[in-house]
């Protein structure tokens, strides 16, 4: 009969034992773990990008509901264990639940440490710790403006940060005058508050909370020196405390922390801890890498192995705190008989400090360029002699030449004890025999058998390092046998050849008949099947729009204070006194706060309220306007110069082809956004070589150009072809677009697309063959006949509509 083991804590600690378990005797226990939160085990690392809308909760799950059910484990999600009764060895949560247990873990983390002001209950007054806080932070943001963060530590900053970024006027007080001051020395700190600063937010640093004070809730924070600031929300982030009061009260042994001995075995031995609720040797941990090493061993007695010893070392910190990269490990401030090697450069914002002592290298601290972080680490925690290197190590391990101790890859230089992922604890030789016993090729496999890189994301290079060191030429970064989604095995290619094949017309029929492993599919796959059905089947597919993300749904783009943008469509960018009459008489009806002209030469009528769109849509198609399709995969604009009519270097109408292209192609779903532009002669002055598609005229006629880019990673345009009539290059663009939208993959741009399957196929089909040229374009029009229907007439002959999002992103 199995053993009982109960778990106490679904955090990262305690599940990372729960898997290294599992790996080394799967069937020992009867497993029960019991949770504060109504979630499965998610990465608190990644609470400030929830915060901050580049992740949903979903995407920072470790262990779904599924993983519990497919690992036979009971969880007890949102209920607390409030007893231990160690002489029946039982648990008994508060709503009288009993479990018995053999074995015990505990792993109840850590609890927030709240200053104990004056007015610290007020409604308004929060940590940052959980989900609930994050949520709490977000619908705050939406009706209030003004924020304080107390603490300038980690967290600190990237609520602050966060909070920021929903829009609120945020405010740091911090009791020092060093920001991160466990991370950094003065001079990062300098350098930090300055780019913070630049970025919005406001500091008050040296500054001692006294008390908070309001009526209904939190209106202001008072300050020891008499001094106040008007807030709406307050955060404390100026620490935590373990969480030990439910240990305490049964009895175990307990200081700081939870005490434990090297293999995590409490003074009760059939009773195990780990995690931030631990006192080990004197020490307690904030840090993820000694509460996974904490797992390894405590996973390892519990197995009944009986060899692992936990032994407290150095330990590093890298992070990318609000975009900025940062490393520090060891004695940074150093004291009088160290000596300091720094490198700044203010200008590109790096600093790097190595504090040395007895020739070893003690302490660092990185700002700015943390590549040659898991390098100085290494040198730290080996106690190498660095007296031969003391002239070039500040400059990083590839200007060491072949003395030893550098090499043309910095990571191939490092030992495999080396930790490459803080976060998670992982090693540089976990990963490179992940890589070659499972035969991973791409850095999500990676990340998904080791969690390397798969938290803050600072050691990304480094295992991509790794991939092409340890696969030589058989690493690709863009792999065509890519899987869509973790529902399927299948990749996008295989997806799209069966919709055709096997004549599947709606989403349930091709989770049915090629047995996705989720019955409804995800946030990834959803939206890309509906594009892959629309596209494969235009005049017989209802299209989904459930399965599209909110800005698609609500035909506007959501802002991030949770209100809309609204772009009218401006044909070929040209307008009358009448459009604009009509615009701004229906600006100033529904108040919108910001008018603008886009780089798309458009209007963008900012600050909509949701409640308000049909209406404006309804007036806006009264006026004469459709949409812009500014929150679309789809044709975006065609920008134009003036050409020929205006312009004495024009050589042909760009305007006018402009606005017969542009109403050509609008309305038309593609797999991802698609730009165009018309430029009037080689000055090329509407850009049309950064666009998807541009035409550029010249006196003998136009040339065609593909594949361009300008956002963040800019592309030129690859050349096309060059033709002689409007008509040819219209013909043209409509085939290109339909290859495109047959060929390319949902989310992936042109310029992507052309560099995966080549401009001499793409040439091929849309320039040599002419038969092959006319049928996609005439695939093209065909589609357009049911495409080119205004959404913004459609919705506002309807009754607004509640929209359930699948994903809340833009």
């Amino acid at each position: 009969m199995k053993e009982k083991l109960v778990l106490i804590g679904n955090g990262m600690a305690g599940m990372r034992t729960l898997e290294e378990l599992l790996k080394l005797a799967p069937d020992r226990y009867q497993i029960t773990v019991f949770g504060d939160e109504p979630y499965g085990n998610y990465n608190r690392i990644m609470l400030s990008p929830v915060l901050a809308g580049e992740k949903t909760i979903d995407e920072i799950m470790i262990n779904d509901l599924q993983w519990y059910e497919d690992n036979n484990v009971t969880l007890y999600s949102g209920q607390r264990v409030t007893k231990i009764d160690r002489m029946k060895r039982r648990v008994i949560t508060d709503d009288g639940l009993i479990v018995e247990y053999d074995r015990l873990l505990l792993a109840t983390g850590s609890r927030p440490f709240m200053l104990p002001l004056p007015g610290a209950d007020l409604p308004g007054v929060i940590s940052f710790r959980d989900i609930a806080d994050v949520d709490t932070m977000i619908e705050t943001a939406k009706t209030h403006k003004k924020a304080v963060v107390i603490g300038g530590g980690l967290l600190g900053l990237e609520a602050a940060n966060g909070l920021m970024i929903q829009g609120m006027d945020v405010s740091v007080v911090h009791i020092s005058n060093t920001l991160m001051n466990q991370q950094l020395d003065q001079t990062a700190s300098d350098m930090m508050q300055a780019q913070l600063t630049d970025k919005g937010l406001n500091f008050l640093m040296g500054h001692a909370s006294a008390a908070i004070e309001g009526t209904d809730r939190v209106e202001r924070l008072v300050f020891k020196d008499g001094s106040h600031i008007d807030t709406d929300l307050v955060v404390m982030a100026v620490g935590i405390r373990p969480s030990i009061s439910l240990a305490q009260s049964a009895g175990i042994h307990c200081e700081r922390g939870i005490v434990v001995d090297d293999t995590m075995q409490t003074f009760d031995p059939r009773i195990y801890a780990v995690g931030e609720c631990v006192q080990h040797r004197g020490d307690t941990f904030g840090l993820v890498a000694p509460l996974f090493e904490q797992a390894k061993v405590c996973a390892n007695h519990l197995a009944q192995m009986g060899i692992a010893r936990y032994m407290s070392m150095v330990t590093s910190t890298k992070l990318k705190v609000t975009g900025i990269d940062l490393f520090s490990a060891g004695d940074f401030q150093g004291d009088e008989d160290s000596e300091d090697l720094i490198f700044k450069d203010a200008a590109r914002n790096v600093y790097k400090k190595l504090v040395i002592k007895k020739d070893q290298l003690i302490g660092s601290v990185l700002y700015g360029d943390t590549v040659d972080g898991a390098w100085y680490f290494q040198l730290m925690r080996d106690g190498t002699d660095v007296s031969e290197l003391r002239e070039t190590m500040l400059f990083g391990q590839h200007h060491m030449g072949d003395s030893g101790h550098g090499a043309s890859n910095s990571v191939d230089g490092l030992p495999d004890n080396a930790e490459i992922c803080g976060c998670n604890g992982v090693c540089k030789g976990d990963i490179v025999q992940a890589i070659t016993k499972n035969n991973l090729f791409t850095l999500d496999e990676v990340k998904a058998q080791t969690k390397a890189a798969a938290s803050c994301g600072s050691c990304t290079g480094l295992v991509e390092q790794l991939l092409a060191s340890t696969l030589g030429s058989d690493f690709n970064e863009t792999p065509s046998k890519k899987a869509m989604c973790g529902c399927t095995h299948l990749s996008h290619n295989e997806v799209k050849a069966a919709i055709k094949a096997q004549n599947l017309k709606t989403i349930p029929d091709v989770m049915t008949a090629l047995e996705w492993q989720q019955p409804d599919g995800c946030h990834s796959c959803r939206p890309a099947l509906n594009y892959y059905l629309l596209s494969s089947w235009p005049n017989e597919y209802v299209d989904d729009q459930q399965s599209r993300f909110i800005n698609e749904r609500v035909h506007a783009n959501i802002q991030k204070d949770g209100t809309y943008s609204v772009v009218p469509r401006i044909w070929g960018g040209v307008t009358n006194p009448g459009e604009l009459r009509a615009i701004a008489d229906i600006s100033e009806k529904y108040q919108v706060p910001t008018v603008k002209i886009t780089g798309g030469q458009r209007i963008d009528l900012l600050g909509v309220k949701k409640d308000d769109l049909p209406k404006m849509w309804s007036d806006l198609s009264q006026a004469g306007f459709v949409s812009g399709h500014a929150y679309g995969k789809s044709l975006r604009t065609v920008k134009t110069c003036v050409g020929s009519e205006w312009c004495r270097f024009g050589t042909q109408d760009s305007t006018g082809l402009g606005i017969k292209v542009e109403k050509m192609t609008w309305g038309s779903w593609t797999p991802h956004k698609f730009k165009i532009a018309v430029s009037g002669c080689p000055r090329n002055c509407a850009e049309a070589t950064i666009k998807d598609f541009g035409i550029v005229c010249v006196d003998s006629g136009y040339e065609l150009h593909v594949g361009g880019n300008g956002g963040i990673k800019v592309r030129a345009t690859d050349f096309l072809c060059k033709v002689k009539t409007e008509e040819e290059a219209m013909e043209y663009c409509a085939a290109f677009m339909q290859l495109y939208r047959e060929d390319g993959h949902y989310l992936e741009r042109t310029a992507p697309w052309i560099e995966r399957v080549g401009l001499k196929s793409v040439q091929a089909q849309v320039v040599d063959d002419e038969a092959n040229r006319k049928q996609l374009a005439q695939r093209f029009y065909d589609s357009q006949k049911n495409a080119q229907n205004d959404p913004w007439a459609e919705e506002a002959a309807k009754q607004p509509q509640k929209y359930i999002p699948i994903k809340q992103v833009s």
